[in-house]
């Protein structure tokens, strides 16, 4: 038999091509990485089982287990400077959001110069929805989530809601998207935000990427919870905190159902999930941070070292407890770069840091210090009430300096024996602040009472050091003043009258400036 025609050799060779072409196309692509970033409220450090609290957290401590426990990680003494952390990957004295948190008639917000992490996401392709606490201002729309990069949002703008009714200063605070939602009053807060969550993952395709911010309202004041979760700590004499441990238990709770609607959802196997506090408990609204020194609004370890893990199959170890530095900042560069995004292309440099193969594989972190803040006064006020300053603190290796922090002491959980030891007291003068951020020449060591203490070695907080270590005190001092030089002033403003008119004509909450 001669030679095949060349023409029916050819059709052979464009058959076999196509085929295996197809063949090709129809391999499995990568499944994207989703992403779930829940910040839980005023979770405090001795509040969750995985640290040896008598508060049942199953669902917590399972997830911390199989993942990796941050255990040298930061966050900042109050809410919205932790946020604003969370949200632009720098420090709160660079984008003006140091001092205090928001009220519901604040005239400003997050700068809006600043590129957001869902904003980024977005750019990475990934679907982006918000459920739960905002905190980072409303005074125009253009501040508000929608308008931030999320997709969806379903929440409140301030903080401290009534958890049933879920107004604040008897205005109501709650919606989706935009417009107000009027008809959950009796409905507990959690329930219906888990709820949310649940739904927007149920309805989401896998094969696209998933951004999910849970920001629980749970477990800030007002302190409340249904009896069917508090019953069980009768042991806990207490009232504030048995019911503020049932509000971790309903956190614990929703946290395994989100978690289980993903499992069903085939969106688990390929989700980083990230869990965080925002600051550390208070003693006065039921979270605990014992051992450390301090809570929220402080500067001592209770108020900034927060609880904190990484659970997910991208991981490169499990079951490990990370002991390097880590900060707030760093989530926005780690979680945009893991999401196939360039983090360092940002036109305003970041404070925070990669610390993805330090979570991974237990590399060295990229990260030698952590400014916890630089806190000065908002403005010029003659107010004695005005309690809210925190001072300096700046954490360089196994050492911590605080300058002009105010006193306090060891609150222990009452299940525990509830005793507090006492310290001496360091109380900061409004003309001492105001002279040390009025110059950035003199050494602040002279106007500002310092302490000392080596966090790796005496993690409570027991032993100044400063007068063993003067060499240490100066260095540390001297990047403080390097922080200084490079900081912005604190947008914070006098509430705004008009906020007030405008929420009571609409009986809701409102941007009023647009």
């Amino acid at each position: 038999m001669g030679p095949r025609p060349l023409p029916l050799l050819c059709s052979l060779i464009a058959v076999v091509f196509l085929v295996s072409r197809a063949k090709a196309v129809a391999l499995p692509k990568a499944s994207p990485l989703h992403i779930l970033f829940v910040v839980v409220d005023d979770l405090g450090w001795s509040d969750v089982g995985f640290h040896g609290s008598k508060i049942e957290t199953p669902n917590i401590d399972g997830l911390a287990a199989e993942g990796v426990e941050l255990d040298n990680y930061y966050v900042l003494p109050v809410c919205t400077p932790t946020r604003s952390a969370f949200m632009t990957g720098r420090y709160p004295i660079h984008t003006g959001m140091q001092h205090f948190v928001l009220g519901p008639a604040s005239p400003y917000g997050l700068p809006l110069n600043f590129t957001t992490l869902p904003q980024k996401m977005k750019e990475l392709g990934y679907a982006t929805h918000m459920v739960g606490k905002w905190h980072l201002g409303y005074n125009k729309w253009a501040y508000t989530p929608t308008y931030r990069g999320f997709d969806s949002f379903y929440g409140y703008y301030n903080g401290a809601e009534d958890h049933y009714t879920h107004e604040i200063q008897n205005i109501l605070d709650l919606r989706d998207d935009k417009e107000p939602v009027r008809d959950l009053n009796g409905t507990y807060a959690t329930f219906a935000f888990t709820k949310r969550a649940t739904k927007i993952i149920k309805s989401h395709d896998p094969s696209n990427p998933l951004f999910m911010y849970m920001a629980f309202q749970n477990c800030h004041g007002p302190v409340q919870a249904p009896e069917k979760y508090t019953e069980k700590y009768s042991f806990i004499t207490d009232e504030t905190r048995r019911t503020y441990a049932g509000m971790v238990s309903i956190t614990d709770e929703a946290i395994g159902n989100i978690t289980q609607t993903m499992k069903d959802a085939g969106l688990w196997e390929d989700t980083l999930m990230v869990l965080t506090t925002d600051n550390g408990g208070i003693h006065s609204r039921g979270g605990y941070n014992y051992p450390l020194r301090g809570e929220k609004t402080t500067l001592w370890e209770g108020g900034v070292r927060g609880v904190s893990f990484v659970h997910g199959n991208m991981l490169g170890r499990k079951g490990v407890k990370s002991e390097e530095l880590m900060h707030a900042t760093d989530w926005y560069p780690t979680l945009v770069n893991l999401a196939g995004g360039d983090a360092d292309q940002e036109s305003i440099p970041l404070d925070g840091m990669d610390v993805w193969n330090t979570i991974s594989h237990g590399d060295p972190s990229p990260r030698k210090e952590i400014l916890l803040n630089i806190d000065p006064l908002p403005f010029d006020n003659d107010d004695p009430s005005v309690s809210f300053y925190e001072g300096v603190a700046l954490r360089s290796g196994h050492m911590k300096i605080l300058m002009g922090v105010n006193n306090d002491t060891w609150y222990t959980p009452p299940e525990l024996g509830g005793k507090s030891e006492s310290k001496h007291v360091i109380s900061p003068r409004k003309d001492q602040v105001l002279d040390l951020l009025a110059s950035t020449k003199e050494n602040v060591g002279s106007r500002l009472k310092v302490v000392l203490y080596n966090v790796t070695a005496d993690p409570t907080e027991h032993e100044d050091l400063s007068e063993k270590l003067p060499d240490v005190v100066k260095e540390l001092q001297e990047r403080v003043q390097y922080y200084i030089k490079g900081m912005v002033p604190p947008f914070n403003k006098l509430p705004d009258p008009r906020a007030f008119i405008k929420a009571e004509l609409e009986g809701i909450w409102t941007p009023w400036q647009d």
